[in-house]
C-alpha cells in the first residue's frame, strides 16, 4: 500500500497552498465532528459497559444499523451531495431568491418522503429485519422489530437536520451543523447513566432507542434558527417546477449510493454478521465507531469544507480544470497526513484503542480481542475511503453523481461476494472460531474500497484532462515514518502493559504520536511542518 501515486509527482511534491478559507472551513468541521465524536465515543463506552455484547446489545446495534444507514443515505449522504452543488452554485451567482425558493422545495418534498418512509418502516418493521438480520430468531428478533420501529422516527428528523446542514455549509457556516451532534449524545448518555444501573438490558435498549429520537430532535432544533436567519423570507412548497429543483432530484438518487456506499456495505456486514455467532453484530458496530473517526474527522472535514468551493469554481476551460486539480491535490494530501497513521495505528495497536475506549463492565479481553481484529481488518481500506470521498465530491460539483454511483455499485459488489466468502467459509477453512468471520468482513470492505479508489481517480484525471494524486515519494514518507512510528508504539506496549489501561493508551499514543510527528517534520512534510508551527504558537 503506497497510497494513491500521482501520475505528476514533481507538480505534488510542493503544492500550492488551498484558499484560506478552505482551510478554515476544513479545520472547523473538524472541530465540530471531534466535540461530537468524544462524546460519542464516551457514549458508546457506556454502550460497551453496560449492555456488552450479548442478544439485546446484537438487537440494539442491528435495529440502529438499519436506521442510520437510512440517515446517511437520504440525508448527509444523498442530500449534502445533491443539494449543495445546487444551491452554492446559486449563492455563488448571486441568486439568492432562487436559492432561497429551491431550499424551500427541497425541505418540503423533503420532508413528504421523510414521512412515507417513517411510516412505511415502522409498519414493515418485521418483514426489513428478517431482510437485514435473517439471522436472528426468538427474542433477539423480536426485540430488533421493537427498537426498528422506535428508531425510525429519529431518522426522519435525522434527515431534516441534514437539510439545515446543506444550508449552513454552503453559506460557509461549518461549526454549528458538524457541532450538533453533541445534543444527540448528550441525551444517549444521559440515558445511559440513568437507565444503565437499573434496567434490564432489554429495557436499557428500549429507553436507549428513544433517547435517540429525542436527541435527533434537539439535532435538528439546535441548527433551525441559524438556517432561518440564512434564508431570510423563506416558505415551504412541494414543487418541481423549477429547475433547480428538479436538478437536486436528479442527482439525489445516484449520490445517495455512491455518497452511502460505505454505510450500505456496513448493512451487507450486518446482514452476514447474522448468521455468525451472537456478539459478531456488536462488536462490527464498536469497532466502526472507532474506524470512522479518523474518516469524520479527515476526509469528511476536508470533502466537506472543498464541494461548495468546488461547485462555486466549477468550469470547463482550461485554467479552471487547473485549478481544480491543484486543489484536489492539495486537499488529498491533507486527508493522507493524518489518515495514514491512522490506518498503522489501528493494526498495530487496536489492542489499546480498543481496550482505552471500551474495555469495561460486560465488554471483556475477549470481546477486547476480536473488536481490535475487526478494527484491523477494516484498517488496509481506511486511506481508500477517505481519499473516494473527496474524489466523489468533485465529481458532484459538476453535478455528475452517475460516476460516483456505478463505482460505488462496483464497489459494494465486491464487498458482498468476497466478505460472504471471508466470514461464512473462511473460519471453517481454517478451523478458527466462527467470530473471526467479522474481521474477514471488514477486510473484504478494504478491498472494494481501494478498487472504488482507482476507478474514481482514473475517470476524474479524464474529466480534468490531467493527473492527480499524491507523489509516491511523499506516500513513502507517510508510511515509513507511521510504521517506525508503530514500531515504537509497540516498544512502549511492552515497557508499560502492566499499568491501568488509559495510562497505557496515553504513554503508547503519545509516543506513537509524537514519532510520526518528529519523522515527517524531519523530511519535510508540508502539512507537518504548518501542525509544528501551530503548536508552537499556541504554546
Amino acid at each position: 500500500m503506497n497510497g494513491i501515486a500521482s501520475a505528476q509527482p514533481a507538480a505534488t511534491e510542493q503544492p500550492v497552498p488551498a484558499r484560506r478559507g478552505s482551510a478554515t472551513g476544513a479545520a472547523l468541521v473538524a472541530v465540530g465532528i471531534l466535540m461530537s465524536r468524544v462524546l460519542g465515543l464516551v457514549r458508546q463506552a457506556l454502550i460497551a459497559r453496560y449492555l456488552g455484547v450479548g442478544i439485546a446489545a446484537d438487537a440494539f446495534w442491528a435495529a440502529f444499523k438499519i436506521a442510520n444507514t437510512l440517515q446517511n443515505m437520504l440525508g448527509e449522504g444523498g442530500l449534502s451531495a445533491s443539494f449543495i452543488p445546487v444551491y452554492s452554485s446559486l449563492l455563488g451567482r448571486e441568486r439568492h431568491e432562487d436559492a432561497t425558493r429551491t431550499a424551500g422545495a427541497v425541505l418540503g418534498l423533503l420532508a413528504l418522503a421523510s414521512a412515507i418512509i417513517v411510516a412505511a418502516g415502522v409498519v414493515f418493521a418485521p418483514l426489513i429485519v428478517s431482510l437485514i438480520a435473517g439471522g436472528f430468531t426468538g427474542e433477539k428478533r423480536e426485540l430488533t422489530i421493537l427498537l426498528t420501529r422506535v428508531f425510525f422516527p429519529g431518522a426522519g428528523l435525522f434527515v431534516l437536520s441534514a437539510w439545515c446542514l446543506g444550508v449552513l455549509n454552503s453559506h460557509r457556516k461549518f461549526l454549528l451543523s458538524y457541532a450538533a451532534p453533541v445534543a444527540w449524545n448528550v441525551a444517549m448518555i444521559a440515558a445511559l447513566l440513568w437507565y444503565g444501573p437499573r434496567e434490564s438490558l432489554s429495557r436499557l435498549a428500549v429507553h436507549l432507542a428513544w433517547a435517540s429520537v429525542v436527541g435527533a430532535a434537539l439535532q435538528f432544533v439546535v441548527q433551525l434558527p441559524s438556517v432561518l436567519h440564512l434564508l431570510g423570507r423563506f416558505r415551504i412548497a412541494f414543487s418541481t417546477r423549477s429547475a433547480e429543483v428538479r436538478q437536486v432530484l436528479r442527482n439525489f438518487g445516484p449520490a445517495s449510493v455512491s455518497r452511502g456506499a460505505v454505510q450500505i456495505g456496513s448493512m451487507i456486514e450486518q446482514v452476514i454478521a447474522s448468521w455468525l455467532p451472537t456478539g459478531a453484530v456488536t462488536m462490527i458496530g464498536m469497532a466502526s465507531t472507532v474506524y470512522v473517526l479518523p474518516v469524520s474527522l479527515f476526509g469528511m472535514s476536508v470533502s466537506a469544507a472543498e464541494l461548495p468551493e468546488l461547485a462555486r469554481s466549477a468550469a470547463p476551460d482550461a485554467d479552471a480544470l487547473a485549478a481544480m486539480r491543484n486543489r484536489v491535490d492539495v486537499a488529498l494530501r491533507r486527508i493522507a497526513y493524518f489518515v495514514v497513521p491512522s490506518a498503522v495505528g489501528f493494526m498495530v495497536l487496536g489492542d489499546v484503542i480498543i481496550a482505552a475506549l471500551l474495555r469495561s463492565g460486560r465488554f471483556g479481553e475477549t470481546s477486547t480481542l476480536f473488536t481490535w481484529a475487526i478494527l484491523a481488518g477494516s484498517a488496509p481500506g481506511l486511506l481508500a475511503t477517505t481519499l473516494a470521498r473527496l474524489y466523489s465530491s468533485t465529481f458532484f460539483a459538476f453535478n455528475d453523481t452517475r460516476t460516483p454511483f456505478r463505482f460505488a455499485l462496483v464497489r459494494l459488489a465486491v464487498t458482498t461476494s468476497l466478505g460472504a466468502g471471508f466470514a461464512l467459509l473462511g473460519p471453517e477453512l481454517l478451523g478458527i472460531d466462527a467470530r473471526w468471520g467479522a474481521a474477514g468482513l471488514t477486510l473484504a470492505s478494504s478491498v472494494g474500497g481501494w478498487l472504488e479508489l482507482l476507478l474514481l481517480r482514473h475517470r476524474l484525471d479524464q474529466r480534468l484532462q490531467g493527473g492527480t494524486g499524491i507523489a509516491g515519494r511523499h506516500m513513502a514518507i507517510l508510511w515509513g515514518s507511521a510504521i517506525l512510528a508503530a514500531a515504537v508504539g509497540y516498544g512502549l506496549k511492552l515497557l508499560v502493559g502492566d499499568l491501568h489501561r488509559w495510562i497505557v493508551a496515553a504513554v503508547v499514543l503519545g509516543g506513537f504520536g509524537l514519532v510520526y510527528l518528529g519523522a515527517t517534520s524531519l523530511a519535510d512534510v508540508t502539512e507537518a511542518r504548518g501542525l509544528t508551527r501551530r503548536l508552537l504558537r499556541r504554546r
